[in-house]
C-alpha cells in the first residue's frame, strides 16, 4: 500500500494548481451536470419529477454533511489517502448511477457519490493552505473561486448536449469517467502536503482542536461571515427561473445567458481577490467585499419597493452581489482555516459544512415565503450581506 502515501510519479513539486482546481470542482459538477438530463432521467426509470429530484437534494444534503468527515481524517491520515478514497468512492457510485435499474438505486448511488465529492471540497483548500502561508493561500483559493465559477455555467451545457446525443445515462457516465480520471492524475502527481510531525496525531487530539475551532471567535466570524456572503446567493438561484420566467417573461434559451453573466461576476470577484492578496490587507479586502454586497442587495430590493423590476435592474445589482461575494469568499476561506495550523483539515470541512448548510437554509427560505417574487430573495441577500459584515469584522479582530 505504499502507493497509496507517495505518488508514483515523483517530481518534488508542490501539487499542481490545475490538479487541484478539477478535484475541487468535481463536487459541484455532480450536482450541475445531471440538471439538464432530470426530465430524461425520470420518463426513463417511469418516475415522478419530485422523485428523481432527490438526485438534487440529497446530494446537497450530502454535501454538507460529508464535510465534517474529511477534515479531521485528513488531519489524522495525510491529505492524499484520504482523498484517494473519496474519489474512488465518487467515481464507483458514479458508475452505478449509470447503469442504475431504478430509481431508488440512482437515488442511493448519488447519496454514496455526494459522500465522495466531498472530499475534494475540503481537501483541495487544505492542500492550498498546507502548502502557503495565509496571504499566499487567499491568492490561490481566489483562482479556485474563478475556477470553480465556471463549473456551474459549463457543466449543464455539457450535460445537455450528452443527453441529447447519447441519452441520459450518459450525463452519469460523464461524472464518473470524470471521478476516475481525478484519481489516476492524484495518484501519479499529488505529494502528500500535510506536515509529517502532524500526520498520525491521534484522534483525541484531532477531536480536541475541532473543538477548540468552534470555541474560537476568529474561526467562527470568518465561517459564518463567508457562509452569509459567499452561498446567500442560492436563494436567488432557486427563485430566478420563476422571476425571470413568470414575472418577467423572458424565455426559457434567453435566461441560460443570465446565469453566465452571475457566474462572470463571482469570477470577477476571485480575480480580484487575486491581485489583493498580499497587497491589500484581509480586514480592507473583507470591507470592500461586503460593502459591494450590501450596495448591491440594497438596490436590487429598492427595484422591487419602487416597482422597477426588469431583467437590468435584477441582472446587474445581482451580478455586482457575486462580484463582492467572489472577493470575499478567499480571504474568508483563508482566514478560518489559518486560526488552528495543527486542524487545517477540520476547519475546512466545518466551513464547507455550514457554507452549505446556510445556502440550504437560504434556499428553503425563498421557496416557502412568497415563492417567485424578489422581495424574499432582496431581504435574504441584504440581510445576509449585512450579518456577514459584521461576523468578518469580529473575525479579522480576534484574529
Amino acid at each position: 500500500m505504499h502507493w497509496v502515501h507517495h505518488p508514483l510519479l515523483r517530481r518534488g513539486q508542490p501539487a499542481p494548481f490545475l490538479l487541484l482546481a478539477m478535484v475541487t470542482a468535481s463536487g459541484t459538477l455532480g450536482m450541475h451536470m445531471i440538471i439538464p438530463a432530470l426530465p430524461a432521467t425520470a420518463a426513463g426509470l417511469h418516475v415522478s419529477a419530485a422523485t428523481i429530484q432527490l438526485t438534487i437534494t440529497l446530494y446537497l444534503i450530502g454535501l454538507a454533511i460529508g464535510q465534517l468527515a474529511y477534515g479531521p481524517l485528513s488531519d489524522r491520515f495525510g491529505r492524499r489517502p484520504v482523498l484517494l478514497g473519496g474519489l474512488a468512492l465518487f467515481t464507483l457510485a458514479g458508475a452505478v448511477t449509470a447503469v442504475a435499474p431504478s430509481a431508488g438505486v440512482l437515488i442511493g448511488a448519488r447519496v454514496l457519490q455526494s459522500m465522495g465529492a466531498c472530499g475534494g471540497l475540503v481537501l483541495g483548500r487544505a492542500i492550498v493552505r498546507d502548502q502557503a502561508t495565509a496571504d499566499r493561500a487567499a491568492a490561490q483559493l481566489a483562482l479556485l473561486t474563478l475556477v470553480m465559477s465556471m463549473a456551474p455555467a459549463i457543466a449543464p451545457v455539457i450535460g445537455g448536449y450528452a443527453t441529447a446525443y447519447l441519452g441520459w445515462r450518459a450525463a452519469f457516465a460523464l461524472l464518473a469517467v470524470l471521478g476516475a480520471l481525478a484519481f489516476g492524475m492524484i495518484l501519479l502527481r499529488l505529494p502528500e502536503t500535510l506536515d509529517r510531525r502532524d500526520e498520525g496525531r491521534g484522534f483525541r487530539t484531532i477531536l480536541h482542536g475541532s473543538v477548540r475551532l468552534l470555541r474560537s471567535r476568529a474561526f467562527l466570524g470568518y465561517a459564518i461571515g463567508g457562509s452569509c456572503t459567499t452561498t446567500s446567493f442560492y436563494a436567488f438561484m432557486s427563485a430566478s427561473p420563476f422571476i425571470f420566467a413568470n414575472l418577467l417573461h423572458r424565455p426559457t434559451q434567453e435566461i441560460g445567458l443570465y446565469y453566465l453573466l452571475l457566474m462572470g461576476g463571482v469570477a470577477l470577484g476571485g480575480f480580484s481577490a487575486n491581485r489583493m492578496a498580499g497587497r491589500v490587507r484581509p480586514r480592507t479586502a473583507l470591507r470592500i467585499a461586503n460593502g459591494l454586497a450590501i450596495a448591491a442587495a440594497a438596490a436590487f430590493m429598492l427595484a422591487d419597493l419602487t416597482g422597477r423590476v426588469s431583467v437590468a435592474t435584477v441582472i446587474a445589482p445581482v451580478a455586482l452581489f457575486m462580484v463582492g461575494a467572489g472577493m470575499a469568499s478567499p480571504f474568508a476561506i483563508a482566514g478560518a482555516v489559518s486560526v488552528n495550523p495543527l486542524a487545517i483539515g477540520a476547519a475546512s470541512g466545518m466551513y464547507g459544512f455550514m457554507q452549505m448548510g446556510y445556502g440550504v437554509l437560504c434556499t428553503v427560505v425563498v421557496e416557502t415565503w412568497r415563492p417567485g417574487t424578489v422581495f424574499p430573495v432582496a431581504t435574504v441577500l441584504l440581510g445576509s450581506a449585512l450579518l456577514g459584515q459584521v461576523a468578518l469584522a469580529m473575525a479579522v479582530r480576534r484574529a
